[in-house]
C-alpha cells in the first residue's frame, strides 16, 4: 500500500487515532511508526518486570507481534489510550515470560518479617539508580511492586493475574518498600 495518499511527509508525526487507523489497515510504514513511536517506553517497561535485557527485548517483540495482530480489537474512541492498551500487552508478554521461565515466586511463608519504611526519594536521586535498586529486588517483589506501584493494578488484580492471594500481594509490596527504603538509605539516598 502506498502511504501517499495519507501522509505528504513521512517524517510527519500522526496523531494515534490515524496510527490504528492505518495499522488497522496492514499498512506497513504506519506500523513502523508504532513501534518507533512506542518501542523505547515499552522496553523500559518490560525491562521493569524482566532483569535481563535480551528477556525484555523478547517480550517486547512479542508484545508488538501482538499489538499488530489485534490492533482491530482496539477502539481509540473508548476509554483508554493507545499506549496504555500497548503497556498492557508489554505487562501481559513479560508476565507470561517470567511464567515461561519458571520464575520463583517469592511466598508469604518465606517473606522475613521486616518492617516498612515509608521513604519519599530525594528528587535529585537519578531514576537510573532507582531503577536498578528495582531490578535487584527478588523476582517476586520486584512484580508485585512493578505491577502496584507503577503500574497501578490493585492487589486483587495482582493476586489473579499472579495466581497469588491478595494478602501476598499486600506482603510482598510492603517487603519491595522496606528492601528499597534500606537500599536507598545505604546509598545515602534517604
Amino acid at each position: 500500500m502506498n502511504n501517499q495518499g495519507y501522509i505528504s511527509n513521512q517524517d510527519q508525526i500522526l496523531e494515534d487515532s490515524q496510527l490504528t487507523d492505518l495499522c488497522k489497515a496492514k499498512d506497513e510504514w504506519a506500523q513502523k511508526a508504532l513501534y518507533d513511536k512506542y518501542a523505547n517506553k515499552m522496553m523500559r517497561t518490560c525491562l521493569r518486570y524482566l532483569n535481563d535485557e535480551m528477556e525484555a527485548e523478547d517480550a517486547m517483540i512479542d508484545g508488538f507481534m501482538k499489538v499488530f495482530t489485534k490492533i482491530d480489537s482496539f477502539d481509540y474512541r473508548g476509554k483508554g489510550s493507545l499506549e496504555g492498551w500497548i503497556k498492557r500487552i508489554m505487562v501481559n508478554e513479560s508476565l507470561m515470560l517470567l511464567r515461561k521461565r519458571k520464575m520463583d515466586q517469592v511466598e508469604l511463608d518465606k517473606i522475613y518479617d521486616l518492617s516498612c519504611d515509608k521513604a519519599t526519594v530525594d528528587s535529585q536521586l537519578m531514576e537510573e539508580t532507582i531503577v536498578n535498586l528495582i531490578q535487584k529486588l527478588p523476582k517476586g517483589y520486584r512484580t508485585v511492586f512493578n505491577m502496584y506501584v507503577i503500574e497501578g493494578y490493585s492487589h486483587k488484580e495482582i493476586g489473579e493475574k499472579l495466581n497469588i492471594s491478595e494478602n501476598t500481594s499486600k506482603s510482598q509490596l510492603s517487603k519491595a518498600r522496606a528492601s528499597l527504603s534500606k537500599s536507598l538509605k545505604q546509598i545515602g539516598a534517604l
